[in-house]
């Protein structure tokens, strides 16, 4: 029998209700169709100089600093204040140290609702306009804070200022996964990462001067400033970086209704219902997918921790060690000099090992090539607790506690970094799983405070930290050793993840 050539149909002389005989249907297969339609799109966004990944890596990396400028402005500005606390309480006449803390840590409380709005919002309307609102806002709340009367009003404008502070440390990491390839991204997301980390050690040495030379409300002009300042080369530089909204507005005009269809859901659904398919999602990431949840209430616990080691700081260096107020504000440089070591060596770690690792794999990289160094960073991070806690405890030279804090800090900007690659790697929706991810650390870091003084007066230095220690240990430890032999068949079960 001679072979007919492809896509021809050829009648046949047989009897049509003979079931050993095959009939090529005359049917167009459109779900074929279209998935050839979809593959050859994808390819040309590939190569788009619209693409985000394709733009010079000049343009690449003022996006990321930019936005690690934003990222610095908001945490700096949830602990500027902290050395200022009594000076608020006078200010306030604010006689219970619980509504004392609340003034610092109610910020924290609306920084964790915040990000499962943000998030979903710059899946919808793009990153760039949602940054720069949120970078507005934040300045004109922060000048609430400075002009507010009495206690209620400081702390309505508290909450507020954190939940719209929270946006760029809910997008910043959708920002770097925008522009940067797997393989290219470590230190990129470093350099963002850096911002909600440093941010709330710089703030405390700034606001520890400045509350005892000029007042606790110049403070809150300071972050202000910042603001403005950051504002300017945002509006002028940045670009929008979301993909899905690139090619949304590019394809908007289309003659091809169905063709623009398949570019972006918008084209076909009911505006309000596709916003809230995008605002429910980090809660969905976080509540349907295990290693999303226990990966963030490791990050969550660490955090909270460096929360309340803000809160012992002032109490330790000045009771124990005889710090002034402008000084109490220099121990927290140790803490930052573990962050900025940790960035440089931590980028390059979780690069090399993702890198070699891949190597090995056939040059496949998979998100589960992040979890070594992560361990390594939870190996660390109870070392320097218990320097810290068991130093402080023995008063010995002020130098041992803060070194403790800086190994402590070394291993959080470490565990943190890879985690966030993780997430990023791992998730479809990277700003929506980092969002999960920030709400659950933002509410660990509010509540940490609250409780901080009850169990130190309670425990000693020394064994409030080793607990904290003991918890860091069975969470950090062998939850990341089973994700980096199990993650892959987890992941391949979920709708969620790449």
């Amino acid at each position: 029998m001679s072979a007919s050539p492809p896509g021809v149909h050829i009648p046949l002389n047989h009897d049509s209700n003979d079931p050993h005989v095959h009939v090529p249907s005359t049917i167009p297969d459109h779900n074929l169709e279209r998935k050839i339609h979809e593959k050859q799109s994808e390819d040309e966004w590939e190569h788009d100089p619209l693409n985000p990944r394709n733009w010079p890596p000049a343009k690449k990396w003022t996006t990321t600093a930019i936005v690690a400028l934003y990222t610095f402005v908001t945490p700096l500005a949830s602990s500027i204040m902290a050395p200022g606390l009594p000076d608020v309480a006078i200010k306030f006449n604010i006689t219970s140290p619980t509504v004392t803390a609340l003034t610092l840590s109610i910020f924290l409380l609306s920084f964790a609702i915040g990000p499962l709005f943000a998030a979903p919002l710059s899946e919808v309307y793009g990153r760039l306009w949602v940054l720069h609102l949120a970078n507005l806002l934040f300045l004109v709340l922060n000048l609430g804070c400075a002009f507010s009367r009495n206690t209620a009003s400081f702390l309505v404008f508290r909450f507020l200022a954190g939940f719209v502070g929270s946006t760029p440390v809910a997008i910043g990491g959708g920002v770097v996964s925008d522009l940067f390839s797997e393989r290219d991204r470590a230190s990129a997301m470093a350099l963002y990462f850096i911002g909600p980390l440093i941010g709330p050690v710089v703030g405390p040495v700034m606001g520890g001067f400045i509350a005892e030379s000029v007042g606790i409300q110049d403070v809150f002009f300071v972050v202000v400033a910042i603001c403005g300042i950051a504002a300017v080369p945002g509006i002028l530089l940045m670009r929008e970086s979301y993909a899905p909204v690139i090619r949304l507005r590019r394809d908007k005009n289309s003659l091809d209704p169905e063709k623009a269809a398949t570019i972006h859901p918008a084209f076909t659904m009911n505006k309000w219902a596709y916003l809230w398919i995008n605002l429910k999602r980090p809660v969905i990431i976080m509540t349907r997918s295990f290693i999303c949840f226990i990966l963030s209430l490791y990050m969550a616990l660490i955090y909270g921790i460096y929360y309340l080691m803000f809160t012992t700081f002032p109490d330790l260096f000045s009771i124990v060690y005889h710090f002034s107020i402008g000084t109490g504000g220099l121990p927290y440089i140790g803490i930052g000099v573990g962050f900025l070591s940790a960035t440089i060596i931590g980028a390059r770690i979780c690069n090399k090992t993702y890198l070699y690792l891949a190597e090995k794999n056939g040059g496949k990289g998979k998100p589960e090539m992040r979890i070594p160094a992560v361990i390594l960073g939870s190996l660390i991070v109870p070392v320097g607790l218990f320097w810290y806690g068991w130093s402080a405890q023995a008063k010995i030279h002020f130098m041992m506690p803060i070194v403790g804090a800086a190994i402590f800090g070394f291993g959080i900007m470490i565990a943190s970094l890879a985690i966030q690659l993780y997430l990023v790697d791992a998730f479809t929706y990277a700003a929506s799983a980092i969002a999960a991810a920030s709400t659950l650390r933002s509410l660990l870091g509010f509540a940490f405070p609250l409780f901080g003084q009850q169990m130190f007066a309670a425990l000693g230095y020394g064994g409030g930290n080793s607990l904290l220690a003991g918890l860091a240990i069975v969470i950090g430890i062998p939850f990341p050793i089973w994700i980096y032999y199990a993650g892959e068949s987890i992941r391949a079960r979920s709708s969620m993840t790449r």
